[in-house]
């Protein structure tokens, strides 16, 4: 299986994310189909079997000083593997533009899920899509709370 970081457009990110996060924060969206800009952070999490970092690019909202990411995978049945990382080890890394963050992740529930999911369907309008093609896997709604 390929990894996501070996998507040419998704590597591009990674790499755009490592040398000009100011540009590669608001990330434009429409050569693959999407509504526009798009504002991303550039998560990093510890494998959770080879122990080594693993960066993606991840559409992201803000709630109450923490982030927020949605786990859809696009719709697929299974969780994304940067989730399975999570749950592994919550503690990861972030890049918000130039901002350099350390984050703890959890999974919303309840109210709370239900509040940022629509949060951030209004972002990205796709995920409501992804979320009925899913069928019985809930897509998990990530706050990554930062910590000192």
């Amino acid at each position: 299986m390929t990894s996501f970081s070996e998507i040419p457009w998704i590597a591009e990110h990674i790499e755009l994310y490592r040398t000009d996060p100011e540009k590669a924060h608001m990330w434009d969206s429409t050569p693959l189909g999407g509504p526009g800009l798009l504002p991303t952070l550039l998560l990093t999490t510890t494998g959770r079997k080879s122990g080594k970092p693993r960066a993606l690019p991840l559409i992201y909202g803000e709630a109450d000083g923490s982030y927020v990411i949605i786990a859809s995978k696009g719709g697929m049945p299974s969780h994304p593997i940067w989730f399975l990382n999570l749950e592994a080890n919550p503690e990861c890394q972030l890049m918000v533009g130039p901002k350099p963050v350390r984050a703890r992740a959890r999974v919303a529930e309840g109210k709370e899920r239900e509040r940022l999911w629509k949060q951030m369907a209004e972002i990205y309008p796709p995920y409501d899509e992804y979320q009925e093609r899913a069928g019985e896997r809930t897509i998990p709604v990530v706050v990554l709370d930062p910590v000192d």
